[in-house]
């Protein structure tokens, strides 16, 4: 999932995506108990308002 932030606004949009020769600028490493609530932090990080911040799982514990 892509988020991006614009004029106040969050718009996400799912994958698959072309691929590009974006840049990246630093990662950040969440821990978190659902993909809702990663979305919800991630649509807060700053670069969102002109950039984008692509969010994906690291891992995924089967019955955790």
């Amino acid at each position: 999932t892509t988020i991006r932030k614009r004029s106040g606004k969050v718009v996400m949009m799912d994958g698959p995506f072309a691929e590009t020769s974006e840049q990246l600028l630093g990662f950040v490493m969440i821990d978190t108990d659902s993909r809702e609530e990663a979305l919800e932090i991630a649509s807060e990080i700053p670069i969102a308002e002109w950039g984008t911040i692509e969010v994906r799982a690291v891992y995924d514990i089967p019955g955790s």
